[in-house]
């Protein structure tokens, strides 16, 4: 449990979200989340942040099919033919929870934090979309072995690429996001 608990606090430590933080407040935009694979610590990582309310719409976990296709309007026949694990699938979560939520920004990511029946293969997609339209797209392949962990690295790098994207949008000097 310990253990765990540090991984989280590394996860989500001040030097990653403040940024984030800063970045939303001074330029008055919004942020929501849409995730599946990390179980909502997303949600949980900018709930933690101060003030979060200033720029923090709220998120949504969708874990399957009907939830995703109901909520986040996620396309039924393609997401079923691909176990609602694909880049297109991503997208289109990023996408419809700026609607949601009525956003600037949406997060999203849908993967496998352990090894299913269908594949042996672990890895997410995850999406940022901006202002209507996706800036940011890509397969994460985690290092980490233990599902939990995993799910906090996908989380972990989200994050890190929301501020770089934030930071080449406006093209506004954000403090640096270092790797750990």
């Amino acid at each position: 449990m310990a253990e765990q608990q540090s991984a989280f606090y590394k996860a989500f430590k001040k030097e990653l979200l403040e940024p984030l933080k800063n970045y939303l407040l001074k330029n008055n935009e919004t942020i929501a989340v849409a995730e599946s694979v990390t179980s909502g610590l997303l949600q949980l990582a900018f709930g933690t942040i101060k003030d979060a309310s200033c720029f923090y719409q709220g998120g949504i976990t969708a874990y399957n099919l009907g939830q995703k296709c109901r909520h986040l309007l996620v396309e039924p026949v393609h997401a079923a033919a691909c176990d609602c694990i694909s880049q297109n699938v991503a997208n289109e979560m990023a996408m419809h929870v700026c609607t949601l939520f009525r956003s600037n920004w949406g997060l999203s990511i849908t993967g496998y934090a352990a090894p299913v029946e269908k594949t042996n293969e672990v890895f997410a997609y995850c999406s940022i979309a901006y202002n209507k339209s996706i800036v940011f797209a890509e397969k994460i392949v985690p290092q980490h072995t233990e599902p939990s962990e995993i799910q906090l690295e996908y989380a972990h790098k989200l994050l890190q690429h929301l501020g770089y994207c934030m930071h080449n949008i406006k093209n506004v000097k954000a403090p640096s996001i270092k790797n750990s």
